[in-house]
């Protein structure tokens, strides 16, 4: 059960989210990285751009946890980028880049 005025972290209902357009870009971020880690199974490790696509919908990069190493510094990290429709489905993604979390951006 939840607490009263509160909800469950990551228990979103699907009646409530379905049919009803995404509210902003921390909504539609949220969207991404949920579908995005459901699809591939890794960890998400957060979102590092979001932006409006042409019809009206969402691009969303996420980053997520690809392989854990040991050091932490030499685990392999990847950057999706994720396509969502105005309402917030999933539309496509595809992985756009993968680096070593120690790594500087060139």
């Amino acid at each position: 059960m939840t607490e009263p005025g509160g909800r469950r972290h990551g228990t979103a209902s699907r009646t409530t989210t379905r049919g009803r357009g995404v509210r902003d870009a921390r909504d539609a971020a949220r969207r991404a990285a949920d579908a995005l880690a459901e699809l591939v199974r890794h960890r998400t490790e957060g979102v590092s751009a979001v932006r409006r696509s042409e019809d009206d919908g969402w691009i969303v990069n996420v980053d997520v946890l690809e392989v854990a190493r040991i050091p932490d510094t030499t685990s392999l990290l990847a950057t999706y980028e994720v396509a969502l429709d105005p309402a917030g489905d999933l539309l496509q993604y595809r992985r756009i880049s993968r680096y070593r979390r120690g790594a500087q951006d060139q």
